[in-house]
């Protein structure tokens, strides 16, 4: 796939991988990009996972024909991105590897040698020129590793942009807000300041196509997606909404939530999405919570504690600095309901909760009461919501 007219795409799909990093469900599959940039030196961004090398080196000897690269350029030492620095090394002995320091210290690791004959290392500012091509590196500290640098082509104006702005999925046709949302709260949404830092630093350039490491060369609508990814690294809701994440023994506590999600639509918005967290892609669910301004958690007390697909999913949320957002409680309880206890109890470190005003506790069966304490909790929470909400997303797994 031709970029520009100089740069060229070498990346791999993978459609076997069923879980990405061991634990992230992906039925559209991976990309794992790589790009070349040919000049009257050459520069490769980045090889692929290891299971790709065959088809990874023959991408790029396509493109050679009969020259050889220069550089190979490491932004990213994660092994879907870095297993095949030794398989180039032997095809091409005379590469230099160009990373930051950082990056040299992991290549020991891995590969038992920081490469120091054959290696520039490169910070924060620093040129390469390649001809007419000029690329500048800037640091990306902990997006989301500490060696991780992105790149900027000033002459075709293109970012390469490590692992920011990717996304699941190998279908490059397919909208990319969902599943890069999924993508970027699971894997980098623990680091909201660096991002930050780094949208400051790329908001000063002339960029008119993003290449990640994952997902789609980004040509249009870049200030769409900057803007999400300052809203999501800020800790903003990007949308107004109720999210209702539940966990249910027999039923009790799921018909809570079902009733309440009525409640809040008979009140004028349909923004509201309920999940089964026992049943739900847990990536997903995370996503949600943090892109809408409200969330509901119900559950029951089990064990004296939490329900687990609850608990797991609370650690979900503070281990990536869920902040800014309303939160309610539902707890069921046969003879000790202690539920809402717990769950606050987890949230404690997390920044900028309003927690409501009414918690709906539930012993055993939803009576009477109950139903009237759903209601409040609705009104207390339709309060904030706009009248102009339309959108509906009820999903519930039977």
């Amino acid at each position: 796939m031709t970029i520009t007219e100089d740069i060229k795409y070498i990346g791999v799909n993978d459609y076997k991988i069923d879980l990405f990093e061991g634990m992230y469900v992906v039925p559209e599959g991976m990309t794992y990009n790589s790009y070349v940039v040919m000049d009257d030196k050459i520069a490769v961004l980045d090889t692929v996972d290891e299971g790709f090398t065959k088809e990874w080196l023959a991408n790029l000897q396509r493109i050679l024909g009969k020259r050889k690269p220069d550089y190979l350029i490491v932004q990213h030492m994660e092994p879907d991105h870095s297993s095949n620095i030794m398989h180039l090394i032997e095809q091409f002995p005379e590469i230099i590897l160009v990373a930051s320091s950082k990056a040299f210290t992991m290549m020991g690791n891995y590969f038992g040698t920081d490469f120091k004959e054959k290696r520039i290392v490169v910070s924060d500012g620093d040129v390469l020129s390649l001809g007419k091509h000029k690329l500048t590196f800037l640091s990306a500290l902990m997006v989301h590793w500490p060696e991780v640098m992105v790149t900027y082509d000033s002459t075709d104006r293109v970012l390469f942009s490590a692992d920011s702005f990717g996304r699941f999925g190998a279908d490059k046709e397919a909208d990319w807000t969902q599943e890069a949302a999924r993508y970027y709260f699971g894997i980098v949404g623990k680091y909201g300041i660096p991002v930050q830092k780094l949208l400051g630093k790329i908001t000063e350039l002339t960029i008119e196509k993003i290449c990640p490491l994952h997902g789609p060369v980004l040509s249009e609508n870049l200030e769409y997606y900057i803007k999400l990814y300052d809203i999501w690294s800020s800790y903003r809701p990007e949308k107004e909404g109720v999210l209702i994440a539940y966990t249910s023994v027999y039923g009790n506590t799921k018909e809570a939530a079902l009733l309440l999600a009525k409640a809040l639509r008979k009140r004028g918005c349909e923004t509201v999405l309920v999940r089964d967290l026992a049943r739900s892609d847990m990536s997903q669910v995370v996503a949600e919570a943090f892109r809408y301004s409200k969330l509901v958690l119900a559950t029951t007390t089990y064990n004296t504690f939490l329900f687990p697909p609850m608990r797991e999913f609370i650690s979900w949320l503070t281990e990536r600095n869920f902040s800014n957002r309303i939160v309610a409680f539902i707890e069921n309880g046969s003879w000790m309901p202690t539920a809402a206890m717990h769950m606050k109890e987890q949230l404690k470190e997390s920044k900028g909760i309003i927690f409501a005003k009414e918690c709906v506790k539930i012993m055993s069966a939803i009576h009477e009461e109950n139903s009237m304490q759903i209601e409040k909790l609705a009104e207390e929470l339709s309060k904030e919501l706009p009248e102009e909400c339309k959108e509906i997303d009820i999903f519930e797994k039977k």
